[in-house]
Formats: structure tokens, sequence, C-alpha cells
């Protein structure tokens, strides 16, 4: 008679961090599809779709490696003047990650987990903003924004500018 050796099945866990560079690297792809920003060159991009809702583009620096950009709706918060609800960006080509570094919505990171949190919140709040920053993405693409609706705006990058420092 043959003996019957039940098994289980081993699956890799991925940890918290392996989840965070997944979604990273789903971002770049996400945002290399959407608006191709490595073909960009600085300044002001504004996405019309005819809802009333542009998405604004500012490409704040490309490097050999990476271009760091803002993309927001470009609708001001009354208390800060900020725009609201933002998100700044890092793509790095190289390894084809986007990372979200920051993103504005309704509040800055420091007033969301304090000036020194401990390295487990720091992780969680990026695995949030870079979630939101992939849903905001895919919303983005399913309302009919992307390369063929972008365009180059003679507005100043001079808010963005100013920003990108925080």
């Amino acid at each position: 008679m043959h003996e019957v050796v039940a098994r289980t099945p081993v699956i890799p866990r991925l940890g918290r961090f392996g989840w965070l560079m997944a979604l990273y690297a789903e971002n770049f792809r996400r945002m290399t599809r959407l608006f191709e920003p490595a073909d960009l060159e600085a300044g002001r991009y504004v996405s019309t779709i005819g809802d009333g809702l542009d998405i604004q583009l500012d490409v704040l620096h490309q490097h050999v490696y990476t271009t760091e950009l803002r993309l927001t709706y470009g609708v001001i918060d009354p208390v800060t003047g900020e725009p609201d609800p933002s998100a700044f960006l890092r793509l790095y080509r190289d390894a084809k990650q986007a990372e979200a570094t920051h993103c504005y919505v309704g509040r800055r990171w420091q007033d969301v987990i304090g000036m020194y949190p401990p390295p487990a919140e720091v992780l969680d709040h990026r695995m949030r903003m870079n979630t939101f920053l992939g849903k905001w993405l895919q919303y983005l693409a399913e309302s009919g924004h992307g390369v063929a609706t972008l365009r180059h705006s003679p507005d100043a990058l001079e808010a963005g500018a100013g920003s990108a420092a925080r």
C-alpha cells in the first residue's frame, strides 16, 4: 500500500517592506502609462477631460535616473493656501519605482505622525500614502486622463517649487 502524505502548500509571505516595494513598482507602471513623465521637461502640465477637475502635474526636476513631480487637482485649501489634495512623487526610472514622498490631503505628514515617529509608524504612513497614490492614479486613468489630455501650461511653477521643500 501507498502511504498518503498530506502536504500543506508553502506560500511565500510578503512582509510589509516587500509590500511597500510592490506598491512603488505598481505606481511606477501606472504613472508611466498615464503621463510618461520621463519624457516631460521641467514645468507645469495640465490634463483636462471636461469634468471641471483638471489635473495639474508639475515636473519639478529631471535628474539622470529620477524624476521629481507634484500631482494635484489645483484646488486650493482656504486655510493653508496649498493645493489639496496633492502628492509629491519621486520616480526612480532605473529601478522602475515611484514613491509618494509626501502627500497633502488636508494636513501634512508632521501633523499626522509627528516629528519623530517610530520606524514602524513611518512605514505604515508610507504604505497609506502610496496606496492612496495607486488608487488616485487608477481613478485618473479610468476617468480618461492621460498623455493625450496633457498640455504644457505657461503658468509659473513658483507655488510648486516653494512647496517642494516641505
